[in-house]
Protein backbone atom coordinates (compact mmCIF):
# COMPACT_ATOMS: atom_id res chain seq x y z
CA UNK A 1 0.00 0.00 0.00
CA UNK A 2 1.34 3.98 -0.18
CA UNK A 3 2.00 5.54 3.35
CA UNK A 4 0.32 9.48 3.26
CA UNK A 5 -0.72 10.55 6.40
CA UNK A 6 1.85 9.80 9.20
CA UNK A 7 1.47 10.88 12.99
CA UNK A 8 4.07 11.14 15.28
CA UNK A 9 3.91 10.63 19.19
CA UNK A 10 7.26 12.11 21.10
CA UNK A 11 8.29 14.48 18.11
CA UNK A 12 9.93 16.85 21.10
CA UNK A 13 12.61 14.19 22.71
CA UNK A 14 15.93 13.03 21.28
CA UNK A 15 14.69 11.10 18.78
CA UNK A 16 11.48 12.66 17.78
CA UNK A 17 12.68 15.65 16.28
CA UNK A 18 15.15 13.78 13.80
CA UNK A 19 12.58 11.39 12.53
CA UNK A 20 10.31 14.30 12.10
CA UNK A 21 12.99 16.21 10.10
CA UNK A 22 13.68 13.79 7.69
CA UNK A 23 9.48 12.94 6.73
CA UNK A 24 9.44 16.73 5.88
CA UNK A 25 13.00 16.27 3.89
CA UNK A 26 11.62 13.61 1.94
CA UNK A 27 8.63 15.76 1.12
CA UNK A 28 6.42 12.26 1.02
CA UNK A 29 3.99 12.79 3.78
CA UNK A 30 1.61 14.67 5.27
CA UNK A 31 3.15 14.60 9.34
CA UNK A 32 1.10 15.24 12.29
CA UNK A 33 2.25 15.60 15.53
CA UNK A 34 0.49 14.21 18.56
CA UNK A 35 1.68 16.51 21.89
CA UNK A 36 0.12 16.68 25.35
CA UNK A 37 -2.27 19.72 26.35
CA UNK A 38 0.67 21.10 28.43
CA UNK A 39 3.36 20.76 25.93
CA UNK A 40 5.76 23.48 25.27
CA UNK A 41 7.58 22.12 22.20
CA UNK A 42 7.37 23.99 19.04
CA UNK A 43 7.38 22.13 15.69
CA UNK A 44 7.51 23.59 12.37
CA UNK A 45 4.72 25.98 10.99
CA UNK A 46 3.70 23.42 8.20
CA UNK A 47 3.25 20.75 10.35
CA UNK A 48 -0.31 19.74 11.97
CA UNK A 49 -0.19 19.28 15.82
CA UNK A 50 -2.91 17.64 17.50
CA UNK A 51 -3.29 18.21 21.47
CA UNK A 52 -4.32 15.24 23.37
CA UNK A 53 -4.74 14.11 26.44
CA UNK A 54 -3.67 10.32 25.52
CA UNK A 55 -7.39 8.95 26.73
CA UNK A 56 -8.69 6.97 24.59
CA UNK A 57 -11.15 8.04 22.90
CA UNK A 58 -8.49 11.63 22.01
CA UNK A 59 -5.74 9.06 20.54
CA UNK A 60 -8.53 7.69 18.13
CA UNK A 61 -10.06 10.99 17.20
CA UNK A 62 -6.16 11.93 16.48
CA UNK A 63 -5.59 9.00 14.27
CA UNK A 64 -8.44 9.23 12.44
CA UNK A 65 -7.41 9.18 8.60
CA UNK A 66 -3.67 8.30 9.31
CA UNK A 67 -1.48 5.54 7.44
CA UNK A 68 1.13 4.91 10.28
CA UNK A 69 1.64 6.06 13.98
CA UNK A 70 5.07 6.33 14.72
CA UNK A 71 5.81 6.17 18.65
CA UNK A 72 8.64 7.42 19.92
CA UNK A 73 8.07 7.99 23.63
CA UNK A 74 10.28 7.52 26.29
CA UNK A 75 10.60 4.98 29.12
CA UNK A 76 8.13 6.18 31.27
CA UNK A 77 5.35 5.96 28.18
CA UNK A 78 6.26 2.19 27.62
CA UNK A 79 3.16 0.84 28.98
CA UNK A 80 0.60 3.71 27.64
CA UNK A 81 1.39 2.20 24.11
CA UNK A 82 -1.19 -0.71 24.77
CA UNK A 83 -3.88 2.28 24.78
CA UNK A 84 -2.20 4.09 22.11
CA UNK A 85 -2.35 0.85 19.80
CA UNK A 86 -5.59 0.00 20.62
CA UNK A 87 -6.81 3.28 19.69
CA UNK A 88 -4.85 3.50 16.39
CA UNK A 89 -6.31 -0.48 15.74
CA UNK A 90 -9.80 1.15 16.11
CA UNK A 91 -9.32 4.21 13.68
CA UNK A 92 -8.06 2.04 11.08
CA UNK A 93 -4.50 3.02 10.82
CA UNK A 94 -2.15 0.50 8.96
CA UNK A 95 0.92 0.02 10.53
CA UNK A 96 2.35 1.35 14.14
CA UNK A 97 5.83 1.17 15.14
CA UNK A 98 6.34 0.91 18.92
CA UNK A 99 8.96 2.89 20.43
CA UNK A 100 11.94 0.69 19.93
CA UNK A 101 14.55 2.07 18.64
CA UNK A 102 17.60 0.61 20.96
CA UNK A 103 19.11 -2.55 21.77
CA UNK A 104 18.01 -5.93 20.87
CA UNK A 105 15.57 -7.20 23.22
CA UNK A 106 15.72 -10.62 24.12
CA UNK A 107 14.91 -12.99 27.27
CA UNK A 108 19.00 -12.48 27.92
CA UNK A 109 18.81 -8.91 27.58
CA UNK A 110 15.60 -8.45 29.47
CA UNK A 111 16.88 -10.41 32.18
CA UNK A 112 20.03 -8.30 32.82
CA UNK A 113 18.27 -5.12 31.96
CA UNK A 114 15.15 -4.61 33.56
CA UNK A 115 14.05 -1.49 31.58
CA UNK A 116 13.79 -3.75 28.61
CA UNK A 117 10.26 -5.67 29.99
CA UNK A 118 8.30 -2.46 28.84
CA UNK A 119 9.80 -3.12 25.12
CA UNK A 120 9.21 -6.74 25.19
CA UNK A 121 5.39 -6.61 26.30
CA UNK A 122 4.68 -3.63 24.00
CA UNK A 123 6.02 -5.81 20.98
CA UNK A 124 4.10 -9.16 22.89
CA UNK A 125 1.20 -6.85 22.45
CA UNK A 126 1.00 -5.99 19.13
CA UNK A 127 1.90 -9.44 18.18
CA UNK A 128 -1.54 -10.18 19.76
CA UNK A 129 -3.26 -7.91 17.85
CA UNK A 130 -2.39 -8.45 14.21
CA UNK A 131 -5.29 -9.14 12.93
CA UNK A 132 -6.36 -5.55 13.54
CA UNK A 133 -3.09 -3.96 13.03
CA UNK A 134 0.60 -4.70 11.59
CA UNK A 135 3.64 -3.45 13.32
CA UNK A 136 7.14 -2.67 12.63
CA UNK A 137 9.89 -2.50 15.47
CA UNK A 138 13.19 -0.39 14.18
CA UNK A 139 16.15 -1.69 16.58
CA UNK A 140 19.19 0.79 16.17
CA UNK A 141 21.48 -0.31 19.01
CA UNK A 142 22.15 2.94 20.90
CA UNK A 143 22.02 6.16 19.16
CA UNK A 144 26.02 6.93 18.09
CA UNK A 145 26.33 10.86 17.90
CA UNK A 146 24.24 11.25 21.00
CA UNK A 147 25.19 8.73 22.95
CA UNK A 148 29.08 9.95 22.42
CA UNK A 149 27.63 13.65 22.79
CA UNK A 150 26.47 13.47 25.92
CA UNK A 151 28.38 11.29 27.84
CA UNK A 152 27.24 8.03 27.54
CA UNK A 153 29.65 6.42 25.70
CA UNK A 154 32.07 7.12 28.36
CA UNK A 155 34.08 10.09 26.72
CA UNK A 156 35.02 13.57 27.47
CA UNK A 157 35.62 15.37 24.47
CA UNK A 158 36.39 18.62 25.74
CA UNK A 159 39.16 16.84 28.21
CA UNK A 160 40.56 14.30 26.08
CA UNK A 161 39.16 11.62 28.86
CA UNK A 162 38.07 7.91 28.40
CA UNK A 163 36.31 5.90 30.62
CA UNK A 164 35.94 2.00 29.74
CA UNK A 165 34.47 -0.84 30.75
CA UNK A 166 36.02 -4.21 30.97
CA UNK A 167 38.75 -2.51 28.75
CA UNK A 168 36.46 -1.68 26.38
CA UNK A 169 36.44 -4.73 24.46
CA UNK A 170 32.74 -5.89 23.58
CA UNK A 171 31.18 -4.70 20.04
CA UNK A 172 28.37 -3.14 19.70
CA UNK A 173 25.77 -1.69 17.17
CA UNK A 174 25.01 2.20 17.46
CA UNK A 175 23.35 4.28 14.87
CA UNK A 176 23.27 7.70 14.03
CA UNK A 177 20.09 9.89 14.48
CA UNK A 178 19.99 11.19 11.18
CA UNK A 179 20.56 7.32 10.13
CA UNK A 180 17.38 6.28 12.14
CA UNK A 181 15.36 9.18 10.19
CA UNK A 182 16.36 8.05 6.43
CA UNK A 183 15.37 4.45 7.83
CA UNK A 184 12.11 5.58 8.45
CA UNK A 185 11.52 7.16 5.19
CA UNK A 186 13.15 4.45 3.40
CA UNK A 187 10.43 1.90 5.22
CA UNK A 188 7.04 4.04 4.48
CA UNK A 189 8.59 4.96 1.14
CA UNK A 190 9.77 1.94 -0.51
CA UNK A 191 6.80 -0.67 -1.16
CA UNK A 192 9.49 -3.76 -0.77
CA UNK A 193 10.45 -2.74 2.42
CA UNK A 194 7.28 -1.80 3.49
CA UNK A 195 5.27 -5.05 2.77
CA UNK A 196 8.79 -6.85 4.16
CA UNK A 197 8.65 -5.08 7.53
CA UNK A 198 5.15 -6.40 8.48
CA UNK A 199 5.35 -7.77 11.83
CA UNK A 200 8.58 -8.26 12.25
CA UNK A 201 11.79 -6.62 13.86
CA UNK A 202 14.01 -4.44 11.51
CA UNK A 203 17.73 -3.65 12.76
CA UNK A 204 19.91 -1.41 10.98
CA UNK A 205 23.26 0.52 12.37
CA UNK A 206 26.26 2.80 11.53
CA UNK A 207 28.63 1.30 13.15
CA UNK A 208 29.75 -1.81 14.30
CA UNK A 209 32.32 -0.90 17.11
CA UNK A 210 33.82 -1.22 20.78
CA UNK A 211 34.72 1.25 23.25
CA UNK A 212 39.01 0.71 22.24
CA UNK A 213 37.08 1.50 18.69
CA UNK A 214 36.25 4.52 19.57
CA UNK A 215 39.33 5.49 21.65
CA UNK A 216 41.84 4.92 19.11
CA UNK A 217 39.30 6.82 16.45
CA UNK A 218 39.39 9.71 18.74
CA UNK A 219 43.45 9.92 19.41
CA UNK A 220 44.18 9.36 15.64
CA UNK A 221 41.72 12.35 14.86
CA UNK A 222 43.37 14.56 17.44
CA UNK A 223 46.62 13.45 17.69
CA UNK A 224 46.41 13.25 21.72
CA UNK A 225 46.73 10.02 24.00
CA UNK A 226 43.80 10.41 25.90
CA UNK A 227 43.87 9.92 29.78
CA UNK A 228 41.92 5.91 30.35
CA UNK A 229 40.10 4.91 33.08
CA UNK A 230 39.05 1.25 32.77
CA UNK A 231 36.30 0.26 35.13
CA UNK A 232 35.85 -3.65 36.25
CA UNK A 233 31.72 -4.12 34.87
CA UNK A 234 31.61 -6.64 38.15
CA UNK A 235 30.74 -4.33 41.29
CA UNK A 236 28.69 -1.68 38.95
CA UNK A 237 26.11 -4.13 37.82
CA UNK A 238 25.95 -5.78 41.37
CA UNK A 239 26.08 -1.85 43.28
CA UNK A 240 23.18 -1.22 40.01
CA UNK A 241 21.02 -4.09 40.64
CA UNK A 242 21.08 -3.58 44.69
CA UNK A 243 19.58 0.09 44.16
CA UNK A 244 16.91 -1.19 41.51
CA UNK A 245 15.71 -3.41 44.35
CA UNK A 246 15.68 0.08 46.58
CA UNK A 247 13.71 1.83 43.89
CA UNK A 248 16.11 3.35 42.38
CA UNK A 249 14.98 2.89 38.40
CA UNK A 250 18.12 5.21 37.28
CA UNK A 251 20.34 2.49 38.08
CA UNK A 252 19.06 0.46 35.05
CA UNK A 253 20.70 2.75 32.73
CA UNK A 254 24.00 1.85 34.38
CA UNK A 255 23.01 -1.90 33.80
CA UNK A 256 22.48 -0.74 30.07
CA UNK A 257 25.96 0.47 29.78
CA UNK A 258 27.30 -2.58 31.24
CA UNK A 259 25.30 -4.41 28.51
CA UNK A 260 26.83 -2.35 25.52
CA UNK A 261 30.62 -1.73 26.50
CA UNK A 262 30.95 -4.62 28.91
CA UNK A 263 32.17 -8.19 29.14
CA UNK A 264 28.83 -9.49 28.71
CA UNK A 265 28.86 -8.80 25.14
CA UNK A 266 25.33 -8.52 24.61
CA UNK A 267 25.74 -5.15 22.66
CA UNK A 268 25.24 -6.63 19.25
CA UNK A 269 21.83 -6.70 17.18
CA UNK A 270 22.99 -10.70 16.70
CA UNK A 271 20.73 -10.90 13.13
CA UNK A 272 21.11 -9.38 9.96
CA UNK A 273 21.13 -5.80 9.55
CA UNK A 274 18.62 -3.91 6.60
CA UNK A 275 20.76 -1.51 6.02
CA UNK A 276 21.11 -2.58 2.34
CA UNK A 277 17.52 -3.21 2.13
CA UNK A 278 16.60 0.11 3.03
CA UNK A 279 19.52 1.25 0.78
CA UNK A 280 21.58 3.10 3.59
CA UNK A 281 24.84 4.68 3.03
CA UNK A 282 28.03 2.78 4.35
CA UNK A 283 29.23 5.47 7.40
CA UNK A 284 32.90 6.49 7.82
CA UNK A 285 33.96 5.90 11.56
CA UNK A 286 36.69 8.65 11.57
CA UNK A 287 34.14 11.29 9.60
CA UNK A 288 31.33 10.47 11.86
CA UNK A 289 33.72 11.17 14.90
CA UNK A 290 35.59 14.34 13.73
CA UNK A 291 31.75 15.61 12.97
CA UNK A 292 30.76 15.42 16.67
CA UNK A 293 34.76 16.44 17.74
CA UNK A 294 33.83 19.47 15.21
CA UNK A 295 30.23 19.79 16.87
CA UNK A 296 28.55 19.11 13.02
CA UNK A 297 26.72 15.95 13.83
CA UNK A 298 22.42 16.12 14.28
Amino acid sequence: MSVNKVIILGAGGNLGPTILAALQASKKFTITVLARPESKSVFPSDVTVIKSDYSLSSLQSAFSGQDVVISTVGAGGFAAQKTIIDAAAAAGVKRFFPSEFGSRVTDESVAFVPLFQGKKDVVDYLISQESKISWTALQTGAFFDWGIKVGFFGFDLANHKASVLDGGKAKFHSTNLSTVGKAIVALLSKPEAYEKSKNQYVRIASHEVSQADLLAGFERITGVKWEVTDTDSDPLVKTAREKLAEGDLAEGYTLLRVLLFGKVDLGTLGAALWNDDLGLEKEDLDADLKLILDGKSS
